[in-house]
């Protein structure tokens, strides 16, 4: 009889202690480290990525990079693809000289930009038929005059008034930047000269060249297909932007860009995301992970990517961007965009009920981050579509610099920020919250 009742007593132990290890084993499963998080960003964010910019080497390293590790994770590729790249044609443009002569005299070349669809410009106040002149006054609303004509329709010769000239050398700086363009533009030109006015129509002459070539970008994109039957048609996005600017002219002997915040922290939000949900093993709804390509550029891939599939079944998207620093409320804190926009925010709160992370509505209107990231593509269409961030953009110093490096990032933060969003989109994946949806007309577009 003692030995029965040992042997009972030596089961039950065992038995306690294989439901303890399971117990341990779940909870590990359902964790996102910090060594995890640190491995991903570093890789992303390393000098070989060469800046990650569109449609460089840099940047298809870094598209190779995910899909390993989309394909580790156990993801499906989005259906109608092969594999996880979800590939498409893009536009590389590329101003190169310009020569521009005003009534007579010569234009300096910053005073000077160029939005070509033709290899080759040689025009002059004499041509028939003669580019058409627009002026653009002092009292204009320069952004949403300038903007359109970035894209001619007809051969444009645009005179900015000098009261824009702060203005006038952003724009000038933003477009050189951003030489992808997602369609190939059309055999027009404008031709924009920061000039006092004339009292008569102008004299000019001007040449200039461009290059332009089609180039192919690749968005990143893993499904984790739902496990309800009723809701595995309806999906959730997780998504954050890989592309940055590559290299730039060099500060104390660094060019590489290479946007260890913008983006590749919302990227290995991505991915750590895909592995933490994987393991868990409770999606009701299907899972669309994915890193846009040309974020930077306009938000290309983005729009690509929301032509592929029908918003109507995108029941929530979780945009992640520059998550890397402590948000403006503290440790354990991030914000969302466009917050009463939807009731998307409050949904995530109350998930995060009892513990130390919370969310808090965009403190940074006047920037209009809402538009500004790849959420606002899917949002136009009605899908409750929002970007958590922390930075603090209208002080961060380095945003869009060669010193958005892994060692400015708060990587234990970071990795409460993931923790957080994962915990924060529980109801949502379970089928158990819906977001309401947002309404199309009030989403403006991109500035």
């Amino acid at each position: 009889m003692k030995k029965l009742i040992l042997l009972s007593f030596l089961l039950s132990l065992y038995g306690q202690s294989q439901a303890q290890r399971s117990k341990s084993t779940k909870n590990n499963a359902s964790t996102i480290t910090q060594a995890s998080v640190e491995h991903i960003v570093r890789t992303l964010a390393a000098d070989d990525m060469q800046g990650r910019a569109s449609g460089t080497p840099g940047g298809l390293k870094a598209a190779q990079f995910i899909a390993g590790e989309f394909k580790r994770i156990g993801l499906q590729p989005l259906t109608g693809l092969t594999n996880f790249e979800q590939v498409f044609t893009a536009y590389d443009i590329h101003s190169g000289e310009a020569k521009v002569e005003l009534n007579g005299a010569p234009v300096p070349a910053d005073r000077v930009l160029v939005a070509s669809g033709v290899p080759q410009l040689a025009w002059s106040d004499k041509d028939s038929p003669v580019a058409r002149v627009v002026v653009i006054g002092p009292d204009a609303k320069v952004g949403q005059e300038l903007r359109p004509l970035l894209q001619p329709h007809e051969n444009l010769v645009v005179l900015v008034d000098p009261a824009h000239t702060a203005y006038f050398q952003r724009f000038a700086n933003y477009f050189g930047q951003n030489a992808i363009r997602a369609e190939k533009p059309e055999p027009y030109a404008s031709v924009f000269i920061l000039s006092a006015p004339s009292p008569t129509l102008p004299t000019y002459r001007i040449t200039a060249t461009t290059i332009i070539k089609p180039v192919q970008l690749r968005n990143v994109v893993g499904v984790l297909p739902g496990r309800d039957k009723t809701k595995a048609a309806e999906m959730v996005v997780f998504s954050g932007h890989y592309d940055h600017l590559g290299v730039r002219p060099a500060v104390a002997g660094d060019s590489i860009a290479n946007g260890a915040d913008d983006d590749a922290s919302g990227t290995t939000a991505v991915i750590t995301l895909a592995e933490y949900f994987k393991k868990k093993k409770d999606n009701a709804r299907t899972l669309v992970f994915v890193a846009f390509a040309a974020e930077e550029s306009g938000g290309f891939g983005s729009q690509y990517f929301s032509k592929q599939l029908d918003p109507a079944k995108v029941v929530a998207m979780f945009n992640i961007e520059m998550i890397g620093k402590v948000a403006q409320f503290g440790p354990n804190t991030a914000f969302i965009t466009g917050y009463e926009r939807s009731d998307f925010g409050k949904l995530l709160q109350q998930n995060l009920q009892g513990t130390a992370f919370r969310f808090e509505p965009d403190p940074y209107l006047e920037q209009s981050l809402f538009y500004r990231s790849d959420n606002a593509t899917l949002a136009r269409l009605g899908v409750p579509a929002h970007s958590i961030s922390t930075d603090q953009i209208p002080t961060d110093k380095l945003y869009h610099s060669v010193d958005d490096e892994v060692e400015s990032l708060d990587l234990a933060n970071m990795t409460a920020v993931i923790q957080g969003i994962a915990q924060s989109a529980s109801g949502i994946i379970s089928g158990q919250q819906t977001p309401t949806r947002i309404a199309p007309e009030s989403v403006g577009q991109r500035p």
